[in-house]
């Protein structure tokens, strides 16, 4: 994926889906927060505290040994990272000269310290690499694992404004048991694949946690002049059976739309086809509308069309996965893995025998459930609880 591809997909360490910088190996002049500031940058010349002049960043104190800095970033969505933004902006003579990027995957919540225990397995995605001042720093990452934590080194110091993890939210299985599923959520793995119009702001808004708190927070198109409408088609975690959608107009109450219509796209063995989950429906400003969804067919992507114009601030769209769409889940988060938390998971939580533990994650990746029995008989263990496991079921 090219530096223009990675940009427009969603920041895993954003601040909006629960990212945290949890540690730092110093932060004497900034703080480390700031990495993941969702504002750009900004600077006020002239302006100093008892530690020098203020920089809206991460910066350390100049070192005196032959170590290097370095940050520890939580995801709040773990996924599939394919990009690293290093914004140096305003960083001019005290910006690290080179930088490096490490991944890891840990379970549960771990603290910082069991974070920098030698266990963890650490994996270079971005190699030393030099970089500019006052500039925004692109690197592509190609890898197809899994993560939940990224640690940022520079060399050997200085100060970095902003970090941006751009990726592909790769939601654990399990976690979807016994609760509402929203389809359409980020943090569950929905991406915004296409809309007509993102002139005041962007859709990718509309799929975010929590609510707006202003109209910026949401989608709003330009005035239209014609007799056209605008759309925002969104791919879904992955495919379910839709019972209830949400359209969210909270401050939006001079251009709220006036009406929408909700559609799906079903998969077939020929061409996807439409099929229509709400007909035109009407609107009102500054409210939280929910609409229940009696069609039954399953759908892998929905498309909001707003009539003619306007805003809203955000989209939700709960529904059950279908057995497909758990699959499609399940073996692409399994598939990313690292091999130490693919060995836990069916070793340690699954209690299978070592060896049964390697042949089935030698075999990786499973293209469908058959493929993953397949090994599972190969080998010589029950099938049944290794795909309880991987699709979280």
């Amino acid at each position: 994926m090219t530096t223009m591809d990675f940009g427009a997909l969603p920041d895993l360490a954003g601040r909006a889906l629960g990212g945290a910088v949890v540690a730092a190996s110093d932060e004497f002049f900034a703080e480390k927060e700031n990495l993941l500031t969702p504002q750009a940058p900004e600077f006020r010349p002239h302006t100093f505290g008892h530690k020098g002049q203020v920089y809206d960043g991460w910066e350390t104190r100049r070192r005196r040994d032959a170590g290097h800095d370095w940050a520890v970033i939580r995801l709040g969505a773990p996924g599939v990272i394919h990009g690293i933004t290093v914004d140096t902006a305003f960083f001019t003579g005290n910006y690290p000269e080179h930088c490096s990027v490490e991944a890891t995957s840990v379970s549960g919540y771990p603290s910082p310290e069991e974070l920098g225990d030698d266990s963890v397995e650490w994996v270079e995605i971005v190699p030393k690499e030099a970089l500019k001042g006052d500039s925004n720093n692109l690197f592509a990452v190609p890898c197809d694992q899994r993560f939940t934590h990224v640690r940022l080194n520079i060399f050997p110091d200085g100060g970095v404004a902003r970090l941006r993890v751009h990726g592909e939210v790769l939601a654990d299985p399990r976690s979807f048991a016994g609760m509402p599923l929203d389809l359409a959520a980020q943090e569950n793995g929905g991406v915004v694949t296409g809309c007509s119009n993102r002139f005041f702001s962007s859709p990718n808004n509309l799929l975010m946690p929590g609510y707006a708190r202003v109209m910026g927070e949401g989608w709003e198109t330009a005035r239209r002049r014609d007799d056209g409408n605008d759309w925002v088609e969104v791919r879904l975690a992955a495919e379910g059976t839709v019972h209830q959608v949400e359209i969210d107009t909270t401050h939006f109450k001079g251009n709220a739309p006036g009406w929408f219509r909700l559609t799906g796209t079903v998969r077939t063995d020929t061409q996807p086809r439409e099929v229509e989950l709400l007909g035109r429906t009407r609107l009102q400003p500054d409210t939280r509308h929910r609409f229940p969804v009696t069609a039954d067919e399953p759908v892998d992507h929905v498309r909001v069309d707003v009539y003619p114009d306007g805003g809203f601030a955000r989209l939700r769209v709960y529904g059950d996965l279908t057995p497909a769409g758990r699959a499609r889940i399940g073996l692409a988060w399994f598939n990313s893995l690292q091999h130490d938390r693919g060995y836990a998971l069916l070793s340690e939580e699954g209690g299978l025998p070592a060896p049964a533990t390697r042949a089935i994650l030698a075999d990786r990746p499973y293209s469908d459930v058959e493929a993953l029995r397949t090994a599972a008989h190969r080998a010589d263990t029950d099938p049944s609880p290794v795909e309880r496991l991987v699709l979280g079921t």
